[in-house]
């Protein structure tokens, strides 16, 4: 019994150790053999910034590639394309190259609707919301042509970036990456 005790404690500190808070469920079997399975919650904390403290983001001269895509839950074509941004980080994440998906959902939803949704479609990209009600003064400064609806997504590598207001398919966000890959 207090070995069974004991790994359930280092499952749990382990997890809890990670990136993203997960928690340990530990099950056991008929044959006294222990089986872990972890599983996200949705208690994490959830980066929530106004424009001037996500504008950081926008401007790293890192020599990363940054891939920047604004989306929301209740957006369909934001939604379908999520898939390949998790891809594209899965791909690239050895190549200097950092999703980011910047989440325009409503404050007042954000642990109903956000947090599950991260965790039932198992974002691994860092998540971020963006709550500046002052839309009119900050879409501009994200691109001076882009008209505020979504999904839109800049792509940039220190002092060169390109803006996009559309969806993409995987193969196209990949081609339009490879060309910040130099």
């Amino acid at each position: 019994m207090k070995l069974n005790v004991l790994i359930i404690a280092i499952f749990l500190m382990a997890s809890s150790c990670e990136g993203k808070k997960k928690t340990a469920e530990v099950l056991k079997v008929d044959n006294d053999e222990l089986v872990k399975k972890e599983i996200a919650t949705t208690d994490f904390e959830l980066e929530v910034y106004d424009y001037d403290g996500f504008s950081a983001f926008l401007e790293k001269k890192d020599n990363k590639v940054y891939v920047i895509n604004f989306w929301a839950t209740w957006c369909a074509p934001c939604v379908k394309e999520l898939p390949y941004f998790e891809k594209l980080n899965a791909a690239y994440k050895n190549e200097s190259v950092e999703v980011i998906l910047v989440s325009l959902d409503f404050p007042h939803l954000y642990d109903k609707k956000l947090k599950p949704f991260i965790k039932e479609k198992k974002l691994i990209s860092k998540v971020v919301a963006l709550d500046d009600v002052d839309m009119n003064t900050w879409i501009p400064k994200v691109d001076k042509d882009w008209s505020g609806s979504i999904p839109a997504t800049i792509i940039y590598k220190n002092d060169n970036s390109k803006f996009y207001e559309q969806s993409f398919t995987y193969e196209e966000l990949e081609k339009e990456l490879k060309q910040f890959l130099n």
